[in-house]
């Protein structure tokens, strides 16, 4: 899998990140120094899911297999079957957010656009 178009972090930078984002009338945004923010807009990985292009992750279901059918794909396992996701959307733009130290896979693939706006690294600015 191609590391160009993936962002690594760890388990305190992931939550780090969710922290820093508030969801409002649906749309995603950082949090700005200083300002107030309702527990509601408050963003965990099964508001973000929502946001996602697709992803895998221990904590929210991300129906690998409906992912998969609905890319018009078909796999022998999860593993191919994510293999082939990730290569579909990072082929259309998408970044791929992996927290590299979780217990269980923790895979995420967010528009470029959107994670750029979110405060991720894409692109050249990716370490």
């Amino acid at each position: 899998m191609s590391t160009e178009n993936t962002i690594n972090l760890n388990t305190d930078e992931w939550e780090a990140f969710l922290a820093d984002l508030y969801e409002r009338d649906d749309r995603l945004e950082r949090r700005e120094p200083g300002a107030s923010y309702s527990p509601e807009e408050d963003v965990d990985p099964y508001v973000l899911s929502g946001h996602a292009e697709a992803l895998r992750s221990a904590e929210v279901d991300g129906d690998v297999w409906g992912t998969l059918a609905d890319i018009e794909e078909e796999a022998g396992d999860e593993e191919d079957a994510w293999a082939k996701i990730v290569a579909f959307y990072l082929d259309r733009g998408c970044v791929l957010v992996r927290v590299t130290d979780a217990d269980e896979p923790e895979e995420w693939l967010l528009e470029a656009g959107l994670a750029r706006r979110l405060g991720l690294p894409v692109g050249a600015e990716q370490r």
